[in-house]
């Protein structure tokens, strides 16, 4: 069985490594790859690689949504008009507590939206969650190969 990828699009450093270590501690063994601005997320996902191929979709995306380059909102958006990722589960994890970004996020075809706590081990707990659920429990929609 291969190893499912996560795509983790994260600019914020301590953030990033919060994740990192929560999804190690939990012993997912999935490989995740960090964008770290919404640009990248979207290369890594819809541009071909430096062999010219499309990459294998992720099996999930944590998005933030404030980002340098392309923020999340718009990530998701094209994530969603695109064939290939429309079905792609994703996961909105940022700090907003902003409603409109809430509502946003699931106009856009958000799977999921979840503020990320603040102390360090309510965020391991969500993040453990986070892996469980949607790398364990969830059954995603058959991929087309690519």
């Amino acid at each position: 069985m291969d190893r499912k990828v996560v795509l983790l699009v994260e600019d914020n450093p301590d953030d990033r490594d919060l994740t990192l270590r929560a999804f190690d501690r939990h012993r997912f063994g999935n490989e995740v790859v960090v964008a770290d601005d919404g640009q990248a997320a979207l290369d890594f996902l819809l541009a071909p690689g430096p062999d010219g191929k499309l990459r294998p979709l992720p099996e999930l995306v944590l998005l933030d949504l404030k980002l340098p380059k392309v923020d999340g909102l718009e990530v998701l958006r094209r994530i969603r008009t695109e064939e290939r990722t429309r079905l792609l589960p994703v996961v909105v994890l940022t700090s907003s507590a902003e409603e409109g970004d809430l509502v946003r996020s699931y106009a856009l075809g958000a799977n999921s939206y979840v503020r990320k706590p603040v102390s360090f081990t309510e965020f391991i707990d969500a993040s453990r969650q986070l892996g469980m659920y949607w790398l364990v429990l969830n059954r995603a929609p058959p991929r087309d190969g690519a």
